[in-house]
C-alpha cells in the first residue's frame, strides 16, 4: 500500500514542476486528498455499501471541489492539475498515468430522459492510459479517448478519439495525427495542446476551400481562353465573338 502511495505522490512530482516534496503533496494537493477519497469510497461501492460510498465521494466533493462517482474506475498515477470543477460520472473508465486539467467533464448524454432504463448503463467516457485532457473540455456518452491522445483546452468531444491524436474544437476535430515519442516526458503536452501555433481544423478547412475556389477560377478562365474569349473582372472589356454580347 505505502509503495503505491509513493508512487502516486512521485507521480505528481514528475508532472507539476510546482510539486516540491513528497509532504507537500500529502498535505496541500486537492486532488491527491479527492483520488485517494475516492479509493476508499469506489471500494464501498464494489461491495454493494452505495450510501457510504456516496456520502465518502460527497465529503471528497465539499474539501476539494472535485467530484468522482464511486462507482468510476480509476487507474493508477491519475493527476487532476489544479481540480477545482472536475466531474467524473459513474461509469467513467480512466486508465494509467492520465492527466486532467480543472474544469474537465467526464460525462453522460441526456441523463434526465428516462433515467431508470439508464441504470447499470455505460453512458461514460472511456480514456485510455496517457491520455492528457485540458482545462475546460467536455466529453461527453461512452466513447473512447485512445492511449497517448490529447484533447485540448474547452473541446466538446462527442466521438472516439484515436490513439496519439489531438483533437481540438466544438465539437472536437482532430489537429494532428502526431506518431508517439519514445520519451514521455518530452510528449508531455501541458493543458492538452502542443507548443507554439495550435493547428485549427476549422481554419485548414477553410483555407483548402479557398485553394479549390482559385483553382476552379483559374479553369474557368483557361477554358474560356480556348473558347475564343477571355473573361476579365470588374466588368472589363471582353474580346473575342462574343465581345459585342458581352460588353453590352
Amino acid at each position: 500500500m505505502f509503495t503505491r502511495l509513493k508512487d502516486e505522490i512521485d507521480s505528481y512530482i514528475a508532472r507539476d514542476p510546482a510539486a516540491r516534496s513528497r509532504i507537500e503533496v500529502l498535505l496541500s494537493y486537492p486532488s491527491f486528498h479527492a483520488v485517494a477519497m475516492h479509493r476508499v469510497a469506489h471500494w464501498l461501492w464494489q461491495r454493494d455499501w452505495r450510501l457510504s460510498a456516496r456520502w465518502f465521494s460527497y465529503l471528497a466533493r465539499l474539501f476539494t471541489g472535485i467530484e468522482i462517482h464511486p462507482g468510476a474506475q480509476i487507474g493508477r498515477r491519475l493527476f487532476i492539475d489544479h481540480g477545482l470543477g472536475v466531474v467524473i460520472g459513474e461509469t467513467a473508465q480512466i486508465g494509467d498515468d492520465v492527466t486532467l486539467y480543472h474544469d474537465v467533464t467526464l460525462g453522460g448524454l441526456l441523463p434526465s430522459v428516462n433515467s431508470r432504463a439508464q441504470v447499470g448503463v455505460k453512458r461514460h467516457p472511456t480514456l485510455r492510459d496517457r491520455v492528457i485532457v485540458g482545462s475546460g473540455a467536455q466529453i461527453l456518452g461512452p466513447i473512447t479517448v485512445g492511449e497517448d491522445a490529447r484533447v485540448g483546452a474547452n473541446a466538446v468531444v462527442v466521438s472516439d478519439v484515436a490513439a496519439a491524436t489531438t483533437v481540438v474544437g466544438i465539437p472536437a476535430k482532430p489537429a494532428n495525427a502526431a506518431p508517439r515519442l519514445v520519451d514521455r516526458a518530452l510528449d508531455f503536452c501541458a493543458y492538452g495542446t502542443m507548443g507554439g501555433k495550435m493547428p485549427d481544423p476549422v481554419e485548414d478547412e477553410i483555407e483548402s476551400l479557398v485553394a479549390r475556389v482559385h483553382a476552379l477560377s483559374a479553369r474557368v478562365a483557361e477554358l474560356e481562353s480556348r473558347l475564343g474569349g477571355t473573361a476579365e473582372p470588374h466588368g472589363e472589356v471582353v474580346e473575342g465573338p462574343h465581345a459585342a454580347a458581352a460588353n453590352h
